[in-house]
């Protein structure tokens, strides 16, 4: 998944199925990549549990079983969508912003237009975030770092969860690197009137103009 990353989206990885729906019920993504054989319990037992338990996040089946068979019990399981391996690079990201689009939509309020806090706007379909109709200029560490924190404007989001977003599954990167980041999209933000706050020992918040 280092491909999704290195595009801006926060990524977590999961080893099994009790892990991939513990980590569901607690970060409540964006989308779902779900690989079904996993070991322990498997792709459709994770899905159908849930379901079950009322997470509705889009779900999209990656699986070596290409039958038609498979894929109709994946879809009926609850999966909004299936591709099977090997598959292009660039057909996952299509699909995983076409689920990610539609998600929102369904879930915004009529006339809403995509995510606007203050004076930035992030738009699902692009993937990009903008100032008026200018497009920021952001690497894809720094992209991942806004998003999260346009998510939740002036609320803190903690370092950690910052640095898993930012730097998915990357352990050879040292825990200080998310600083680098922060300074560098601090700069960038200054022409905005954004502010990228510190706060001691709660992480970083965004104050946007309203």
């Amino acid at each position: 998944m280092r491909a999704l990353s290195r595009l801006g989206w926060g990524v977590e990885v999961c080893g099994d199925g009790a892990q991939a729906l513990q980590r569901w019920t607690d970060v409540r993504p964006d989308v779902v990549l779900l690989d079904l054989s996993l070991p322990g319990q498997d792709g459709l037992r994770v899905l159908e549990a849930a379901r079950k338990g009322g997470l509705t996040t889009p779900v999209l089946i990656l699986t070596a079983r290409g039958t038609v068979g498979d894929k109709i019990i994946g879809l009926n399981s609850g999966a909004d969508d299936y591709l099977p391996k090997p598959f292009d690079l660039d057909e996952l990201e299509a699909r995983v912003r076409a689920l990610h689009r539609r998600h929102s939509e369904s879930n915004a309020e009529p006339g809403s237009s995509p995510i606007p806090t203050g004076s930035l706007r992030y738009e699902p379909d692009s993937g990009a975030i903008y100032h008026g109709k200018q497009v920021l200029d952001l690497t894809p560490r720094e992209l991942a770092l806004l998003r999260t924190l346009l998510a939740r404007p002036g609320h803190a989001v903690s370092k950690e969860r910052l640095f898993e977003l930012v730097f998915p599954g990357e352990s050879n990167v040292q825990y200080e690197a998310i600083e680098v980041v922060v300074y560098r999209l601090r700069k960038k933000l200054i022409p905005t009137g954004a502010k990228l706050v510190t706060l001691r020992g709660l992480g970083y918040l965004l104050k946007v103009d309203t």
